[in-house]
């Protein structure tokens, strides 16, 4: 994990391998943003002109590197583009922060230390600043730089490895002994901590990762910062009855698991219930995945690494608020003990599901674990998953859709989502819809009508709800698995979507503000 200091120190006299300085659009050309100023003068005032000599606009995304001027430490400066100027000129978006943080610390990879001159006027600016930064900073290398066993010992070159990330990150401008900002930043370490903690999860390969495996790191978190940890094996959720989980699970060697994690704080008075969907690898099973859509099916578990993630981050900030999570662990594979398209399930509320489908199988795992949150009547439940492609038809790559039982609690979430600076749109759950699950064997079928899908898959859900619980479903198929270039603080991979929406709902709550 990339370290994180403020730092008092000017911008000329820190002593680092590169100073990061934010740049806008304006209208006749780049404009400096606040914070930039000493490195300016160590260019006689004229670093904009050099920059727009350079081809740099400021526009968002863009990072032009120059040589430092001779009154600097460093040795480059790396202007990085925050987007048109804001109205006021210390009025820039908390997300465009973040983005050209993130943009300057994947560019810096293989860098000792780095200065971040962006704007850090307020707390907020400077936990933006904080957070891009450290969640740029992010590489996935545990299966690279292994030793080449069969080069010759006497060859003169070694592979190094892969480029390790940035490895510390230095704010300046914030104010190292003011408590709002030893918060701000002691925030971010935690929760980019955990987020990267999740991206983690979802890129280790399912040959590794797997219902078991995945239940020993949460059994592990949990010790190490005071999270109750019950794990559910087969033989338990035989027993208990869970025939959503079982179903899907039933095909593979590795069997399935319900682990469930508690934070509980003595003074909270709101309970919160996160249910993720963990298909450590999903094949379709019987209903098998076609060509070209399994490679990257390891990534059907990041609900889960979401709500994982979202707990242990609350346990580490102390929230006043009590925070479940339940995650809902199963391996979808085809084999001669698969479910069949034509199975009946007996789910864990008694509801009887008819599988039309194997490969709807995250709908059948997260109604037994919404069925066992509800048992526990908290004040509202949140479930994360990968659950439709037609989400992603709808919304594309980068936005999560937002479905619930309650207009005002959906509101709140979409609100909540925008403000951390993760992209989502509020959906609708059309009454009628549902009439296309109806089954002339079970309760209901796990497949309904082909438009509107992921709708259809809210529907489903929302019968495992208890009565009387504010439940939100947040679809992630899309911005859940980068495939493309990394951009912004984004990589390629797992992304850690919806981490910061389920921590801030739960900070909220803690606050009394649950919406």
């Amino acid at each position: 994990m990339t370290a994180l200091t403020l730092s008092t120190a000017g911008a000329a006299t820190l002593r680092a391998d590169a100073l990061v300085v934010g740049v806008a659009k304006g209208v006749k050309g780049p404009v400096l943003a606040p914070g930039s100023e000493a490195v300016d003068k160590a260019f006689d005032g004229k670093l904009a002109a050099v920059l727009a000599t350079l081809g740099a606009t400021g526009a968002e995304g863009e990072l032009t590197k120059l040589p430092a001027a001779s009154g600097l430490k460093a040795p480059v400066v790396v202007a990085v583009g925050l987007g048109p100027v804001p109205d006021k000129e210390d009025a820039y978006d908390a997300e465009a922060l973040r983005r050209a943080a993130g943009t300057a610390a994947r560019a810096l990879s293989g860098s000792k230390k780095a200065g971040f001159a962006l704007p850090a006027g307020s707390v907020e600016d400077a936990a933006a600043v904080a957070e891009g930064a450290l969640l740029g900073s992010y590489a996935f290398t545990a299966y690279q730089g292994g030793e080449n066993k069969v080069a010759p010992k006497d060859a003169k070159s070694k592979d190094s490895g892969p480029k390790q990330p940035l490895a510390e990150v230095t704010l300046l401008g914030g104010k190292p002994r003011d408590k709002g900002y030893k918060a701000a930043v002691e925030r971010a370490l935690a929760l980019v901590e955990e987020i990267n903690r999740a991206r983690d999860l979802i890129n280790t390969p399912p040959n590794d990762l797997y219902p078991e495996s995945f239940a020993a790191v949460a059994t592990a978190a949990g010790k190490e910062h005071g999270i109750k940890v019950q794990v559910l094996d087969e033989k338990a959720l035989v027993k208990g009855g869970y025939g959503g989980i079982l179903g899907v699970g039933q095909g593979s060697a590795n069997g399935p698991r319900l682990v469930k994690l508690a934070y509980t704080h003595p003074k909270a008075e709101k309970t919160l219930a996160f249910v993720g969907k963990g298909i450590t690898y999903d094949s379709g099973g019987i209903s098998l995945k076609p060509a070209g859509h399994n490679e990257t099916m390891k990534c059907d578990m990041s609900g889960a690494a979401a709500v994982f993630a979202a707990v242990v981050t609350a346990a580490r900030l102390g929230l006043k608020v009590n925070v479940t999570g339940w995650l809902a662990l199963a391996e979808n594979m085809p084999s001669g003990n698969a479910t069949r398209p034509g199975d009946v399930l007996r789910m864990y509320s008694g509801k009887t599901v008819e599988v039309l489908n194997t490969d709807a199988e995250g709908r059948l795992v997260l109604g037994d674990a919404l069925t066992r949150a509800s048992e526990e009547k908290p004040d509202a439940i949140v479930d994360v998953a990968t659950l439709t492609g037609a989400m992603v038809l709808a919304l594309g790559n980068r936005t999560f859709g937002i479905m619930a039982n309650d207009d005002a609690f959906r509101t709140s979430i979409h609100e909540i989502a925008d403000e951390v600076g993760e992209a989502s749109w509020p959906m609708p759950l059309p009454a009628d819809l549902r009439k296309g699950m109806d089954s002339p064997t079970a309760d209901i079928a796990n497949m309904g009508e082909r438009m509107g899908g992921g709708l259809v898959a809210g529907l489903f859900l929302k019968e495992f709800v208890g009565e009387g619980i504010a439940w939100a479903h947040l679809d992630i198929a899309g911005p859940a698995f980068h495939e493309g270039a990394p951009y912004g603080y984004t990589p390629k991979g797992g992304t850690g979507s919806a981490v910061r929406t389920l921590v801030r709902l739960a900070e909220r709550t803690a606050d009394g503000d649950l919406g």
